[in-house]
């Protein structure tokens, strides 16, 4: 659909903004261009375009040079957006929509056909200006007026649309209106998009492909994936990132890192946990990196309060993490920062330990009911009915832990109460073999991220070793606590 072969060009030719880029696009594709301030993104777009001559390479669309297109036969194939529009006079949006219509006009007194004004009134709609038909572009903001601009290249119907920065005032909403429309135009009628982007996420979001430019040089160009790579981007906009994945889709979003000075120093210890009557409760005061299997705030986040909550055996409820998060509420804490857990142990049952080896420490707070003990191995044969019974286990680390350490932390613990249930002849009534945790077991791993980057944590390592040891004791004293209250042992 679109080929650069080794193209220069700009304002001067003693001094070109774009050096010798040469890509392909293909037709039915989303593209976008990023790169920062002054890079050449908008004279790209022009030099395509043909706003901008050449000074050397070629520009194809459909395999035909530019220059060989009339005016109206590129306006056929081609839609254009630019970055600023001025206005000698006054249109209506009406008016300037249907100004997209002019290509496909032809002979000397050109009328006005049922298929113009068919196409008009659906770009209109398409981008939600409908209801300004009539109004006068100087009186519409900013959002709105670019909306109708972005209505006038689709009332145009060619097939290569040009854009610099679509969504350029345009809030949120907006925002998403209309890249799903361009998206949906891309999926469904095969037209070719390349736009202009300064906000990542957005472009990785919704572009098939990504060109990145640093002082009018192409540095990459592929998938979403290949182009946002941490290092390339803090190499390009010489500021520190974080990459992660977008919690839904599977698109990389870039985080800013911000310089931070003067932060608060976090250390977490045994006495921070409180034994309440309904909860178990720690409250930090700044954040820390969480990831959990708990029945609210479940998965990654970064969080400031955490309960484990007792309810009495016969708890029932149509909707528990509704009731689980009007009871945090009604506790006077903030549910969007709460990790709330669940359990039939009473709070002051609860196992509190702290240990350190080697410079970090660890706190391990454990609540174990093995009244409904299962060995993961046999638990085919059982019905899936859940019972009374479950091992909560949060473990709040004084370290800096990476994505793949907090992943074998939580395996750790696991392997440590694993053994630990072994160790204490838990066992399974139904399959009558040694119970490996219960069908509703939760636990819960946090790091202060602070302090020495902890990349690994599996059972051999310095963070392994010391959560292996803890959750393990923990497990244990609670696991014998439980036995006492129940009278199986003195």
């Amino acid at each position: 659909m679109l080929e650069l072969n080794d193209i220069y060009g700009g304002y001067s030719e003693q001094h070109p903004v774009i050096k010798g880029i040469s890509l392909k696009i293909k037709k039915g594709s989303m593209v976008g261009i990023l790169g920062p301030n002054g890079c050449g993104k908008s004279t790209l777009l022009k030099l395509i375009s043909g706003i901008l001559p050449v000074q050397a390479g070629s520009v194809r669309v459909d395999g035909a040079v530019l220059q060989t297109y009339s005016t109206k036969e590129l306006a056929r194939k081609m839609a254009v957006l630019p970055q600023l529009h001025g206005h000698s006079f006054s249109h209506t949006v009406r008016e300037t929509v249907s100004l997209g219509r002019y290509p496909h006009q032809r002979g000397l007194f050109s009328s006005w056909s049922a298929e113009d004004e068919e196409t008009v009134v659906q770009a209109m709609h398409q981008t939600g200006v409908s209801r300004f038909e009539h109004e006068n572009l100087e009186f519409l903001s900013g959002g709105e007026q670019q909306r109708t601009f972005v209505a006038q290249a689709l009332a145009q119907k060619a097939q290569l649309l040009l854009l610099d920065e679509p969504t350029n005032h345009l809030d949120i909403e907006h925002q998403k209106q209309i890249m799903d429309m361009l998206q949906f135009e891309v999926k469904n009628h095969g037209i070719t998009v390349v736009t202009v982007f300064h906000d990542m996420n957005l472009a990785a979001l919704y572009c098939d492909e990504l060109i990145l430019l640093k002082d009018g040089q192409l540095i990459a160009q592929g998938e979403p994936f290949e182009v946002l790579k941490e290092q390339q981007v803090e190499q390009v906009y010489h500021t520190e990132i974080s990459h992660v994945i977008h919690p839904t889709i599977p698109k990389p979003q870039i985080s800013l890192m911000p310089s931070i000075h003067g932060q608060q120093v976090l250390s977490i210890h045994k006495e921070h946990i409180k034994i309440m009557d309904e909860y178990v409760l720690l409250q930090t005061p700044a954040p820390l990196k969480v990831i959990s299997s708990a029945l609210h705030n479940a998965g990654f986040g970064w969080y400031h309060t955490f309960i484990n909550r007792a309810v009495n055996q016969e708890y029932m409820c149509d909707d528990a993490h509704e009731e689980m998060e009007q009871y945090i509420q009604n506790q006077g804490f903030i549910p969007q920062m709460t990790v709330g857990m669940m359990t039939a142990v009473a709070s002051k049952h609860a196992i509190v330990i702290e240990r350190e080896e080697a410079g970090i420490s660890v706190v391990v707070m454990v609540t174990a009911g093995v009244g409904n003990a299962v060995d993961a191995a046999k638990a085919y044969l059982r019905e899936p009915i859940y019972e009374v019974g479950t091992i909560n286990t949060w473990v709040i680390l004084n370290a800096t832990l990476t994505s793949e350490s907090f992943v074998q932390a939580m395996i750790t613990a696991n392997e440590a109460k694993v053994k630990a249930m072994a160790d204490e002849g838990i066992m399974d009534k139904v399959s009558q073999t040694v119970a490996t945790g219960t069908s509703t077991d939760s636990v819960l791993m946090a790091a202060t991220q602070q302090g020495e980057v902890q990349q690994y944590a599996g059972t051999v390592t310095k963070a392994g070793r010391l959560i292996g040891r803890a959750v393990y004791e923990a497990t244990v004293l609670a696991l014998i606590d439980y036995k006492r209250a129940n009278g199986l042992i003195k």
